[in-house]
């Protein structure tokens, strides 16, 4: 097993140890990523906070299929799956840095994958919805937002037969709702999307709130 961190380094190629380590591996899933703490206007954005999100969702994924790709197809063989997400595919106001690098993403693996088949590589590019992760802070899975490890069971079974997939049933009704919806009124679903977001930037403030008048409060029980 290999793990590469990519959150400091522009692009990996250029760490000849890290190209060494994956030159073996034969399945790579290239998940490094990062997000808002919450949805958010891009101007309430810090500057630190969407450099992150380049960093590790465009230059990172970049540079770990770089480091890898030449010593799969050196050997005719090798799976490499790049971890998009839903919100690439979809209209995704508040979270739009995010959702631009994902489509990045999305858009380097299809083209990836038509220049890596020829000689025995496949790519995958799975678009995920809510999995109940810290950073997604869905602390209860559900059918829609399943553990991490009920999703990459069911993604799993797609590698080989799916280039491009949700890896999960329930999050492929996101976005055959959300399409559908666009199909027939492109502004309901900008406004739906819009309006789920807004929810829960509204949700995640005021839980901020609340976690510093606690905690001032209890600061102040000291004296």
């Amino acid at each position: 097993r290999a793990r590469v961190s990519v959150a400091d380094s522009p692009l990996i190629p250029s760490k000849a140890s890290i190209a060494t380590a994956l030159s073996q591996v034969g399945v790579l899933v290239n998940n490094a990523g990062a997000s808002y703490d919450h949805p958010e206007m891009f101007t309430n954005v810090s500057e630190e906070v969407l450099a992150r999100i380049l960093q590790l969702n465009v230059a990172g994924v970049t540079g770990v299929a770089r480091a890898i790709l030449p010593s799969m197809m050196e050997r005719g063989k090798g799976v490499l799956i790049n971890v998009s997400s839903t919100s690439a595919a979809i209209p995704s106001p508040y979270l739009s840095v995010y959702a631009a690098s994902k489509a990045y993403i999305d858009k380097l693996s299809a083209d990836l994958a038509t220049e890596a088949a020829p000689r025995g590589v496949t790519i995958q590019c799975v678009l995920p919805g809510p999995v109940a992760t810290k950073m997604s802070k869905i602390k209860r899975p559900t059918w829609m937002a399943p553990t991490p490890e009920t999703f990459v069971k069911a993604s799993l079974r797609t590698v080989g037969i799916e280039s491009r997939t949700t890896g999960y049933p329930p999050h492929s009704l996101i976005l055959g709702f959300i399409n559908a919806l666009r199909y027939t009124c492109e502004t309901g679903a900008v406004w739906l999307v819009a309006k789920t977001m807004l929810n829960l930037r509204g949700r995640a403030l005021r839980k901020k709130t609340k976690l510093t008048v606690e905690r001032e409060v209890s600061e102040g029980n000291t004296f």
